[in-house]
């Protein structure tokens, strides 16, 4: 069965938008998510879609409501409605992630489009080892084929359910297209239909800071009521 997805080039400020320094207290968030003492384990110890180790609450309401009306007033809408724990299970919303070198590789993939329309990462490590560890974005190349599409129809709600699509997302079967590099205290936004992954993880040692580090968001644009 061949598989058609739709290709859309990801264009700055339109696909996505990037918004350094946004925080003006980041080490200090940084510093304060390492202070965590629970956490709850991804893979590869346990079967879980995301790598390493989160735990929930990374910013404050106040650092929060900033990140939002960035976001907002970059996208060039009134509200964003954030994911919650009865979507879809537990919320990843506002996790900070940690997942260090051995603990996961690029998994190319869409955001669930019952949970979200636009999803967001803020990088938290104050000296990444390398930059080649942000989000990079992908389109799907089948071997012996033309390279193919880059976004998840509107009607699926992952790529798993596009017909054809294996169960299992294959690495080798995406080609990345766009690198967003990893610069402490950036936040990158992205439209959730948009084929993306980590570009890669950092940290050989057990020490949680000297893992990646990320904040992750989700969010539905939050329809106007008619009065």
């Amino acid at each position: 069965m061949t598989i058609v997805l739709p290709f859309r080039e990801p264009r700055l400020g339109q696909d996505y938008w990037i918004e350094d320094d946004i925080l003006p207290n980041a080490l200090e968030v940084a510093q304060r998510c390492i202070a965590n003492s629970t956490w709850t384990l991804g893979s590869p110890w346990r079967p879980e879609p995301w790598p390493g180790m989160r735990a929930p609450h990374a910013l404050l309401p106040e650092e929060l409501c900033h990140v939002e009306e960035c976001v907002t007033q970059r996208l060039g809408i009134t509200a964003l409605q954030p994911q919650s724990d009865s979507d879809m299970g537990i919320s990843g919303h506002n996790h900070i992630q940690l997942c260090g070198g051995a603990e996961g590789v690029a998994r190319p993939h869409v955001d669930s489009a019952a949970i979200c329309d636009y999803a967001a990462v803020l990088y938290l490590h104050p000296n990444p080892p390398t930059p080649h560890a942000g989000t990079s974005f992908y389109r799907l190349h089948l071997p012996g084929e033309e390279p193919g599409g880059n976004v998840c129809p509107r009607e699926y709600e992952s790529l798993r359910d596009v017909p054809g699509m294996p169960g299992e997302m294959d690495p080798t079967l995406f080609q990345e297209i766009l690198e967003v590099p990893y610069v402490f205290n950036r936040l990158l936004a992205y439209k959730s239909d948009l084929i993306h992954s980590a570009t890669s993880y950092f940290g050989w040692s057990t020490e949680l800071a000297s893992k990646r580090m990320a904040v992750v968001f989700f969010w539905k644009v939050q329809q106007e009521k008619n009065l």
